[in-house]
């Protein structure tokens, strides 16, 4: 019994790995899809124990499956020909040293920086020598070593949310290597619950404007910087995962700050290549920043 359990379990997240976009509400799921690799060494240990060898094919089956969606991801990276280096971070509307935060991501020496929930003017003063250009919309910001000559609120509010809020801008920076539209955008945070499971749906609907927003945007060149709370994976960020591409190296976990599970904070392009990604040190919020780098 324990040696066929051991078999299924293995086949079955492998078909979890692979077809999960067909699972029934899957999206909870696929914000935590990669750690499915944690059940390899269990069903190997158990195979071994029994000494069954379907559970152990199966259970490498699994491995080999795994590998191929995510292995990947942990393979060096060269960004040797990146043209921009982006910080992206969530910086949290309760952070005890807003200014202290700002210095630490100046001093990663990002060319941009997008940052969510900034409530503050803190920020300004600690990246106006670094960042002279820079533009704030409701709660989301924008720094940029290059000139912003365009800037404006991005409308990608729920339905049933009020209108004062904000979490979207568009902007056009100069570069040296031409203009590129850069998003900035925070979606609504996913909930928990008892009696609604994992309720997506304000997430979702966000997502979906913003994808209209992206869809409509003249510019080849376009970089979305943001906190879209959930992974690439998630089938509910599919307005934007279909238009955009992300790095293919580099796990770079940045929620929650303390025990890091998940990337749900993102740094996408378009008519570019985001090359690399990784986490930088924990300031005072709860999200850990992003640094990646983009090659034009």
């Amino acid at each position: 019994m324990v040696r066929a359990s051991t078999a299924v379990l293995a086949l079955f997240l492998s078909v979890l790995v692979v077809f999960h976009r067909f699972v029934p509400h899957g999206s909870l799921l696929e914000t935590v899809l990669l750690w499915l690799v944690l059940a390899v060494p269990v069903c190997v240990e158990v195979a071994l124990l029994v000494r069954s060898r379907l559970a152990l094919l199966s259970s490498l089956v699994f491995a080999v499956v795994w590998l191929g969606s995510f292995g990947g991801l942990f393979l060096p990276a060269s960004d040797d020909r990146a043209d921009l280096t982006v910080v992206q971070h969530n910086v949290s509307d309760v952070n005890p040293d807003p200014a202290g935060t700002a210095r630490a991501l100046a001093s990663s020496g990002p060319d941009l920086i997008g940052l969510a929930e900034v409530t503050v003017s803190d920020y300004e003063g600690a990246l106006a020598d670094r960042y002279p250009h820079h533009t704030v919309q409701g709660t989301v910001g924008l720094w940029s070593r290059f000139p912003i000559v365009e800037a404006r609120h991005l409308d990608i509010k729920p339905g049933n949310l009020d209108a004062d809020w904000n979490r979207g801008l568009r902007a056009v920076v100069r570069t040296p290597s031409g203009d590129v539209a850069v998003y900035v955008a925070h979606l609504p945070s996913v909930r928990l619950s008892p009696t609604a499971g994992f309720d997506t749906a304000r997430r979702d609907d966000s997502a979906r404007k913003l994808g209209a927003a992206l869809r409509s945007e003249p510019l080849h060149r376009t970089i979305l910087i943001g906190d879209l709370n959930s992974t690439v994976d998630d089938r509910g960020l599919e307005p934007l995962s279909s238009q955009l591409t992300w790095a293919p190296r580099g796990v770079a976990l940045t929620w929650p700050a303390r025990a890091p599970v998940a990337r749900i904070d993102q740094v996408m392009a378009r008519g570019a290549a985001v090359v690399s990604v990784r986490a930088l040190p924990r300031t005072g919020s709860d999200h850990l920043p992003l640094l990646a780098r983009v090659r034009l």
